[in-house]
């Protein structure tokens, strides 16, 4: 027979919890609150054409059947086909139609949380694609978010890109056919997961090898972003960080400067930044638990520094977040349908 104890401490042991984020790219994209807008699935019969003018949110499109030709402003045409993925992550201008001949119409606004199929064309071949829209959030204000290439393409066809990939896809484009309960959740969760699947493609093919998110592959500058992350609060220095990653002190920051964009302390301090906004936003952590855990001593010091670099006091940033405000909506998808 099982001995109950005899006592019972006042206070059970607290458990310590690994982050479950686990590296930059995650703790970056987790202090960014990456969201979905928007998302629509559009069946098209060609001739068919939209265009679409600068936007505030990234977006992505998702070739669920047939082809299209996207326009990029400043980019060659891409060619699309079933199964191709392409992120705008800065909402640059384009237009994605059947064919070089045809008319694009500019596209009018719709309804947030209307997700029915639009339909748009004539009588001819037959396409459809699921497009949406991203808000990136505080991701534009951290450096490795804050520029990313105009493009971004995903394929599932890509052999190097995993099955994952095709996988994604498939799930998406089975959930925009034929929605299930949920089935907006659903969708959202699964484009978050492509879009971190194209990020991942851009560092493994070296595609991002003129901006910041290609600092990530390097042996020391990823090494150094790698101990800022996991250990925010440490008093580091520009020698610090160079004998953490065996470099000397001159080559590190150049070599810093060069892949990231900005200096080394320059790019800690906008971090420590982002991720107090983020506990100030979901935690209910005092100013002086937050201060610390951002490496400062003392509440003053890390008010001025939050108001210096976010443009608001840390209170009025968490009043402002309790109070439900968000990033403007662009709710203007694809809103004329035929």
């Amino acid at each position: 027979m099982p001995q109950r104890p005899k006592s019972l401490p006042d206070r059970p042991p607290a458990l310590t919890v690994e982050d479950p984020r686990g590296d930059v790219l995650a703790d970056v994209l987790g202090g960014a609150r990456l969201s979905n807008v928007l998302y629509r699935r559009v069946d098209c019969r060609a001739p068919w054409g939209i265009r679409q003018p600068q936007r505030e949110h990234a977006m992505f499109y998702l070739l669920a059947r047939g082809a299209a030709r996207l326009e990029v402003d400043g980019e060659a045409p891409l060619a699309l086909s079933t199964g191709d993925v392409v992120f705008l992550p800065n909402g640059t201008p384009h237009t994605l139609r059947d064919s070089a001949e045809t008319v694009a119409d500019v596209v009018g606004g719709a309804c947030e949380g209307d997700v029915r199929p639009r339909r748009l064309g004539g009588d001819g071949a037959a396409s459809s694609f699921v497009a949406g829209f991203f808000d990136l959030g505080m991701g534009r204000h951290t450096a490795l978010l804050g520029t990313l290439p105009r493009v971004v393409t995903l394929s599932a066809k890509d052999g190097a890109a995993g099955p994952w990939v095709s996988a994604t896809v498939a799930l998406i484009v089975a959930e925009s056919a034929s929605p299930g309960p949920a089935g907006t959740l659903v969708m959202h969760r699964l484009a978050d997961v492509l879009f971190v699947q194209a990020l991942r493609s851009l560092l493994s093919h070296g595609d991002c090898a003129k901006v910041p998110l290609s600092a990530l592959s390097d042996p020391h500058v990823g090494r150094a972003l790698g101990a800022m992350h996991a250990r925010v609060a440490d008093p580091w220095t520009v020698e610090s960080l160079a004998a953490e990653v065996g470099l000397s002190r001159s080559g590190f920051a150049a070599r810093f400067a060069a892949l990231v964009g900005e200096p080394p302390l320059q790019y800690l301090t906008r971090w420590r930044m982002a991720r107090a906004a983020e506990l100030l936003r979901d935690t209910r952590d005092s100013m002086a638990e937050i201060a610390t855990t951002v490496g400062y001593d003392s509440v003053p010091s890390f008010n001025k520094a939050y108001k210096r670099w976010q443009g608001v006091s840390p209170g009025a940033f968490r009043r402002g977040a309790s109070a439900g405000g968000s990033a403007d909506r662009d709710g203007a998808l694809l809103g004329t349908a035929r």
